[in-house]
């Protein structure tokens, strides 16, 4: 099953290893679920998780990222017109749409409403009974 990560995602499995989150972050390291990604999210998240106020050690966002590299798929996202609140949610809304994927995200209010557009919970209920 393709999908889209949504930054807040990662950063909410690496926290807490116990969540529903980090839950869904092992069916992608597993190999359950392919992460769809471009560029520019996967620049979002090296600067994220990056970030010194998280505390992620350098390896641990290094192993993570190699990881989504080596088993996801780059897509060349196709630009939308839909209206956002923050530009910087586009790409993953851009991303999951070329890709025919799930974005799944911690809020689903920043995106524009659409079926494919869904929270981590939402997953739970929906596609892993």
């Amino acid at each position: 099953m393709p999908v889209v990560i949504d930054t807040n995602i990662l950063v909410s499995s690496l926290w807490s290893k116990n969540g529903l989150p980090a839950k869904f972050m092992s069916l992608v390291l597993n190999g359950e679920i392919v992460p769809c990604y471009d560029y520019r999210i996967f620049q979002e998240y090296k600067n994220v998780l990056s970030r010194p106020k998280f505390g992620f050690s350098k390896s641990e966002v290094n192993g993570l990222l190699d990881w989504i590299s080596a088993i996801g798929i780059s897509i060349v996202a196709s630009p939308t017109e839909e209206i956002f609140t923050d530009e910087a949610d586009r790409k993953f809304y851009e991303v999951a749409k070329s890709g025919h994927a799930l974005l799944v995200t911690g809020n689903t209010k920043h995106f524009p409403k659409s079926d494919f557009v869904i929270t981590v919970n939402d997953f739970f209920e929906k596609y892993n009974k």
